[in-house]
């Protein structure tokens, strides 16, 4: 268990946005990736634009999927160390697992047309909102 002084450079942010085995097991080589992650979403010209940070995962380990006026965001985190030549590992952390946001936007999203792009770590969504069928007449018969 850590002690007081490792605990004190933690914000009360640590303890509420992780799982409380995340605070106390961390890999050696660096921070491991919260359970959630950083995502922006703003709304122009009849779309709706994310940006995801998603930093050391590879593009096809990424998943989007689209559900009327929700979208999801998942991917599967893979941070093992290399071994490099001449080099001895005393121990490594490996660190394997998922990770996924779902959010709800107010308009439903019109999936044959959205885009993404994953470069540098950031993904960007272009969710276009689908349009909306106007009002129609029926003829009656």
């Amino acid at each position: 268990m850590k002690n007081f002084k490792d605990l004190a450079q933690y914000s009360l942010g640590d303890f509420i946005h992780q799982s409380p085995f995340d605070f106390f097991v961390r890999p050696l080589h660096g921070e491991s990736l919260r359970s959630d992650f950083p995502v922006d979403v703003k709304e122009s010209n009849g779309a709706y634009i994310v940006h995801a940070n998603l930093p050391g995962i590879k593009k096809e380990d990424i998943s989007i999927s689209i559900d009327n006026d929700q979208f999801t965001i998942s991917a599967t985190v893979d941070q093992f160390d290399q071994k490099k030549e001449n080099e001895k590992i005393i121990q490594s952390e490996r660190y394997h697992g998922y990770v996924s946001r779902t959010i709800r936007l107010p308009q439903t999203i019109d999936k044959s047309t959205s885009t993404a792009v994953y470069e540098n770590g950031v993904l960007e969504i272009e969710l276009v909102k689908e349009r909306k069928k106007g009002a129609r007449n029926l003829e009656i018969k």
